[in-house]
């Protein structure tokens, strides 16, 4: 049983485009109307209630499910019908969305009980939604092309970041929330109508009986004995818990270290996502690089490097000019990290085992994010946002000095990339 890498799946690609195209049609329609309708309910709840404590408890309502959920999600990726999976769990957000929008127009408010609970079932779809696209990819995909549509599918969620809080402030303006809310249902329509024309290949593990822990252990175990692989997750956790605070508080270092307006913070969220978009297309046409760590690191010394001069600039609009080229570039840079990691860990396990391993991976990568948030407050208060960016900066670039002293860790796609090539070469020579 070979548990580390795959030569993918065993059928006819002729028509592979025209099925990842509607795949990813699917998941743009589908994900710019569920993220119009998340900013929409984070500035309804911002408008009623003014709460910095409501507003936190919303933004860890969307990410403990992640945390929490993640390792135990993988085995039901890797057991049950992918597709079906999918669309399950667009139709319970769907649903959820539906019965907020029924009691917002036959009640004078939104029972912020019932908002909260929706925010948590959309955060527990999306914990299922996650590790089953980034499994399904390695499927769909022949493995020459799988980089290249991993940067297009990148390309698909920055679209998303960039379209959605521009179109969901002018709708939030003009549409009262009760109607707004629909747009989840629209977009489960138009996600589940394409999906329903999607093929998404079966692997061996569907069908068998979830043992939840067993499974979650397997999982964690072929991660860790992946010392290479585990060594980029280590690492990559690191990164996460030292990003992460100056991440949270990019409207502030806006609005009160660089006196800019609320226009100007959302002016960076734009600029930072325009450059996701732009790696995302580069990644998409030409990512066929025979080693992709070196991008990968270079990737991390770019953002480092970008953040740590983000927090020198001087304090006003001179300094905020810098801050949107310097973010556009930290942006350009971002898909090189996360698409070119993720390529790497799809071809690196079966596609029986892949939802297990990602399962687990997903968890420890986002473990740390809450962790760096609940710092993120004091320290800002205490050091000055600005200096945030500059611990953030620094120890991303020494994240990746780490990366490249780590020899199993520089070197584990020119590895990989050797297995591969050997297990293609056995496998042509074993008809069976």
């Amino acid at each position: 049983m070979k548990a580390e890498h795959s030569l993918g799946p065993q059928f006819d690609l002729t028509d592979w485009k025209k099925n990842i195209g509607l795949f990813l049609s699917g998941q743009f329609l589908s994900g710019i109307t569920s993220m119009v309708v998340q900013y929409a309910i984070i500035w309804y709840l911002t408008r009623e209630t003014g709460s910095a404590t409501v507003l936190s408890l919303a933004t860890l309502l969307g990410m403990l499910p992640m945390v929490l959920l993640s390792p135990f999600v993988g085995p039901f990726v890797d057991r049950l019908d992918k597709k079906k999976l999918l669309i399950f769990t667009d139709i319970i957000v769907a649903l959820f969305a539906l019965v907020l929008s029924i009691v917002g127009t036959v009640s004078e408010h939104f029972p912020l009980w019932l908002v909260f609970v929706s925010l948590f079932m959309r955060s527990v779809a999306q914990t299922f939604q996650m590790p089953t696209i980034q499994s399904i990819l390695p499927q769909m995909v022949p493995q020459k092309e799988l980089t290249r549509v991993n940067g297009q599918l990148g390309m698909v969620q920055s679209a998303n970041m960039i379209i959605a809080p521009a179109l969901g402030a002018f709708l939030f303006a003009v549409v009262p929330m009760n109607f707004l809310i629909l747009l989840d249902v629209l977009g489960a329509v138009f996600g589940v109508g394409l999906l329903l024309f999607v093929r998404i290949p079966k692997t061996q593990a569907q069908g068998e009986v979830v043992h939840v822990l067993t499974d979650t252990k397997m999982g964690f175990s072929l991660l860790v004995k992946n010392k290479g692989l585990w060594y980029i997750t280590l690492l990559g956790a690191a990164f996460t818990l030292i990003f992460m605070p100056a991440v949270s508080m990019y409207p502030l270092m806006t609005m009160d270290y660089f006196q800019g307006t609320v226009g100007q913070a959302g002016l960076i969220e734009v600029i930072y996502s325009v450059g996701m978009l732009a790696g995302g297309l580069i990644i998409g046409v030409f990512g066929k690089w025979k080693n992709r760590m070196i991008p990968v690191l270079i990737a991390y010394f770019i953002i480092g490097g970008a953040f740590a001069l983000s927090g020198i600039l001087p304090g006003d609009q001179t300094g905020f000019i810098w801050f949107v080229l310097l973010n556009a570039i930290a942006g350009l840079a971002t898909p090189f990290f996360n698409t070119l990691l993720m390529a790497m860990i799809q071809q690196s396990y079966e596609p029986v085992y892949l939802g297990r391993v990602l399962g687990v991976l997903n968890s420890l990568m986002s473990i740390t994010g809450p962790v760096g948030l609940i710092f993120a407050g004091p320290l800002a208060d205490k050091i000055g946002v600005e200096k945030l960016f500059i611990i953030a900066g620094v120890g991303t670039v020494v994240c990746g000095i780490l990366n490249i002293l780590i020899s199993a860790a520089r070197d584990y796609d020119i590895q990989l990339q050797k297995k591969l090539a050997t297990e293609k070469v056995e496998d042509l020579s074993d008809p069976q």
